[in-house]
């Protein structure tokens, strides 16, 4: 047995094939939702996946408005933000986001569950939410995935 002949391959920018895949977040639980795009975003799903490398694909999430929590996470969950100002400290319900901004709570959670470095901020960046079920990527021929093919 030749032991040279086993070479482990390290993926880099040139040698990444990315591809465009859509994501219906319809009827689908937030957390779940999440980290399997995280995971198609990372590329993790990939064989010859590297850890400093953006070996994901693009990922356009449609559908957003249409997302679930479980439980009683829809009024007892809270999103905070701050306006800089003493005392400006704003929280926010689940489903008072929902109304405001949909696409926010699925962002917010895909984007907790990556890396929080410059890679995790590229990574970021390939990930495309939509409220509806329309959106501009036509050109791009992404094709559908079903998320409980991704393991």
């Amino acid at each position: 047995m030749n032991t040279l002949s086993y070479k482990t391959t390290s993926a880099n920018k040139q040698t990444v094939e990315k591809e465009w895949v859509i994501v219906d977040a319809g009827d689908e639980i937030l957390g779940r939702l999440a980290s399997k795009v995280a995971k198609i975003l990372r590329g993790k799903h990939k064989p010859y996946f590297t850890p400093h490398v953006d070996c994901g694909d693009h990922v356009i999430v449609i559908n957003a408005e249409k997302v679930r929590l479980s439980g009683n996470k829809m009024d007892q969950k809270e999103y905070v933000r701050h306006t800089g100002y003493p005392g400006g400290q704003r929280f926010f319900s689940a489903s008072q986001m929902m109304a405001r901004k949909p696409t926010f709570m699925v962002e917010k959670a895909i984007k907790g569950m990556l890396p929080k470095n410059k890679l995790g901020s590229q990574m970021f960046r390939n990930l495309h939410v939509y409220q509806g079920s329309e959106h501009p990527h036509k050109g791009q021929q992404p094709k559908v995935i079903n998320l409980n093919s991704i393991k």
